[in-house]
C-alpha cells in the first residue's frame, strides 16, 4: 500500500560540500515547499512549469528569518523519480543549512523519509520493477567500471526482460493446461506446438542459464575475496599498503600489531578484489591476539585467493610451514617479501605460484597483480553473455521456480491429472514474480529497502 504522506530527506552525503540537496515527494510536496521558499521573482511555485529550477531563499515562515540561499527544482507527477510531485532544494552543503531546512519542512507538514522510501515509491507507483529498484543501490555501491556497467544494465531492465519472457512462457502453458481441464476430451496443445514436457524443460533450461551468473554477480558486487596471511612481521600490512598505494594499515616492527581483519577494495583491470589483511598466525597466550588468529583462519576459509606472505630474507620457519599447510586447499600464491634484502629462503617445493616482491621498493607488485588476474581469468570467474548477474534473492526465487517446474515435468511424464500440473506451474510463476515484484510481501520490501540510504 502506498503511503500518502509527503516525505523529505537529505539526498547528498553528510559532511561539508559545495552543494546539499533535499528531496521532497508526495501530493503536498509543492505546497509544503512553498511555505518555506521565497522566490526572487515573487512568483508562486505552484504556478511554475514542471521540470524548472528557480532562485530564491529558504525562509522560516514563523519568524521570517532568511535561513539559506537556494535553487529549487519543481517536477510534477507523473514524470518524476517517484511518479509523485517532487521538489528538490539545492542549498549550500553542510550540516546546519540542511538540518535547519529539513526542520522547517517537517514543521510545515512533511515527514522524514525512511531508508529507500523514494525508490520504494517508484516501485509501488509502477515506474520501476523490483530488480530495477535493487539495481539503484548496485549503481551507488559499484566499485569498478565493470560492476557499474552491470548495475546499469539491471537498471535498464536486462534481467527483468528475461524474467518476464520466462513468465510469459509459463502463462501460456497454464492457459493450455487449464483449457484441457475445462475440456477434458481435448489434448493439451502448447502455443508453440511443442509437447508440454519439451516446453517445460526449455523453461527450466532458461532458469538454469540465469543461475549460472550468480557467482559472477557475487564477485561483481562483493569483490573477489583475497586474504593476506602469514606469521607476524613478514610484511602483510606493508603488502596491503603497497597494493592500495596508501598507508591504510599500521606497520610496526613489533609482532602482533594487526589484531583484526582489515578490509579494503582494489581494482585490477576492472576486477574488484576485496583485500583482507589478517593478524599474524602464531601460537600466543594473549587473549586478544588469539581472537585475531581465529579471525585470520576464518578469513582463509572464506577467501577465493590466499596470499601467503613469507620473509625471503630469513629461512623458512616452522610457523611459515604451519601457515602454508593451513592454506594448501585454497588458491594460494606465496609472496616472497623483502626481495631487496639478501636472500636466505629457497624456492618452495610446493605446488603453488611463487612471486618474489619488495613492499619497500614496489618491485614485483605488478607481477603479483598479473598473477591474481590470470588466476581469475583462467576459470575462477564464471563468464557471462551479459554484464548483469543475479543476486542471492534472485537465486533463491529462481531455484524455487526451477523446483516447481521440475515437479510439473515429473507430473507430466507420469501422466497425472492436469490440475497437479497447473498447480506446479502457478508455483513457478509466483516464484519468478517475486524477482520483479509482480508478487511480493511487505517483508520482502522491507528487507530490500532497509539496505538503502535515507534520501534514495
Amino acid at each position: 500500500m502506498i503511503d500518502q504522506d509527503t516525505i523529505c530527506a537529505v539526498s547528498t552525503p553528510s559532511g561539508e560540500g559545495g552543494i546539499g540537496i533535499i528531496r521532497i515527494s508526495g501530493k503536498n510536496a509543492i505546497p509544503i515547499a512553498s511555505l518555506i521558499f521565497k522566490s526572487h521573482s515573487g512568483e508562486r511555485l505552484a504556478a511554475r512549469k514542471t521540470h524548472t529550477i528557480h532562485y530564491g531563499h529558504v525562509v522560516d515562515p514563523s519568524t521570517h528569518e532568511t535561513i539559506e540561499e537556494a535553487l529549487i527544482s519543481v517536477m510534477h507527477a507523473p514524470t518524476t523519480y517517484t511518479r509523485e510531485d517532487v521538489v528538490e532544494i539545492n542549498c549550500h552543503g553542510g550540516m546546519m543549512p540542511l538540518w535547519r531546512t529539513m526542520a522547517l519542512l517537517i514543521s510545515s507538514g512533511a515527514r522524514q523519509a525512511e531508508p529507500g522510501e523514494f525508490t520504494k515509491r517508484a516501485f509501488l507507483n509502477g515506474r520501476i520493477d523490483l530488480v530495477q529498484a535493487e539495481a539503484v543501490m548496485d549503481v551507488i555501491k559499484s566499485k569498478t567500471d565493470l560492476s557499474h556497467r552491470a548495475a546499469n544494465e539491471l537498471l535498464r531492465g536486462g534481467l527483468s526482460t528475461e524474467i518476464s519472457t520466462l513468465r510469459d512462457m509459463i502463462v501460456s502453458l497454464i492457459a493450455s493446461v487449464e483449457a484441457s481441464i475445462d475440456f477434458p476430451d481435448v489434448s493439451i496443445e502448447t502455443p508453440s506446438g511443442e509437447p508440454l514436457a519439451t516446453e517445460t524443460a526449455q523453461i527450466i533450461a532458461g532458469i538454469e542459464q540465469l543461475l549460472v551468473s550468480y557467482n559472477y554477480g557475487k564477485i561483481l558486487r562483493d569483490g573477489y575475496a583475497t586474504a593476506i596471511v602469514g606469521k607476524p612481521n613478514v610484511g602483510k600490512s606493508s603488502l596491503l599498503n603497497a597494493l592500495l598505494k596508501q598507508d591504510r594499515a599500521i606497520v610496526n616492527e613489533q609482532p602482533g600489531t594487526t589484531r583484526d581483519v582489515l578490509e579494503e577494495y582494489l581494482n585490477i583491470s576492472g576486477v574488484p578484489l576485496k583485500i583482507l589483511d589478517t593478524a599474524g598466525i602464531r601460537h600466543s597466550h594473549d587473549v586478544v591476539e588469539q581472537e585475531g588468529v581465529r579471525r585470520s583462519r576464518a578469513a582463509i576459509a572464506s577467501a577465493d585467493i590466499v596470499l601467503v606472505v613469507l620473509d625471503g630474507s630469513e629461512p623458512l620457519s616452522s610457523e611459515d610451514r604451519h601457515v602454508l599447510n593451513e592454506t594448501k586447499m585454497k588458491n594460494t600464491v606465496a609472496v616472497i617479501n623483502k626481495s631487496d634484502l639478501p636472500k636466505k629462503m629457497e624456492l618452495l617445493s610446493l605446488p603453488m605460484l611463487q612471486i618474489p616482491l619488495s613492499c619497500r621498493t614496489g618491485k614485483g607488485l605488478d607481477d603479483l597483480k598479473s598473477t591474481i588476474l590470470n588466476m581469475i581469468k583462467e576459470g575462477s570467474v564464471v563468464s557471462s553473455e551479459h554484464a548483469w548477474a543475479v543476486n542471492q534473492r534472485h537465486k533463491t526465487a529462481l531455484e524455487q521456480a526451477r523446483g516447481s517446474l521440475q515437479t510439473a515435468l515429473e507430473t507430466i511424464k507420469s501422466g497425472l491429472s492436469a490440475e497437479f500440473i497447473a498447480l506446479d506451474l502457478r508455483g513457478a510463476l509466483d516464484s519468478l514474480g517475486l524477482i520483479i515484484g509482480t508478487t511480493y510481501t511487505e517483508d520482502i520490501l522491507d528487507r530490500i529497502f532497509d539496505k538503502f540510504c535515507i534520501g534514495k
